[in-house]
């Protein structure tokens, strides 16, 4: 079992930028594929990022394409989301997951395969 806790949210003005860090504890971080998610008012949770577990292979929902950049660090226990060029519906709540029990190039997308969740952090772009 792993526990997740999400942070570096905050207000930020359209075109600027965040790094968000979520970090790992528990069972050995490299054993999870990890993916970011986020969830809007009143829409439901998009998938946003994801890395594999050896961090070699990561795959992006084509809205944040080319400005957000997931990445990992094993030996920190921690996965990253630096999102530059930010616009303002790129306002929620995000919450990194961990998905167990995939080889190490594998990326995960569907939230229903994802085993554990943060509580998430709240990002707010303002136009």
């Amino acid at each position: 079992q792993v526990q997740l806790v999400e942070s570096g949210g905050g207000l930020v003005q359209a075109g600027g930028s965040l790094r968000l860090s979520c970090a790992a504890s528990g069972r050995t971080f490299s054993s999870y594929a990890m993916g970011w998610f986020r969830q809007a008012p009143g829409k439901e949770r998009e998938f946003v990022a994801a890395v594999s577990r050896s961090g070699g292979r990561t795959y992006y929902a084509d809205s944040v394409k080319g400005r957000f950049t997931i990445s990992r660090d094993n030996a920190k226990n921690t996965v990253y989301l630096q999102m530059n060029s930010l616009k303002p519906e790129d306002t929620g709540v995000y919450f990194c997951a961990a998905a167990e029990g995939r080889d190490a190039f594998t990326v995960v997308e569907d939230g229903r395969d994802y085993d554990y969740w943060g509580q998430g952090t709240q990002v707010t772009v303002s136009s």
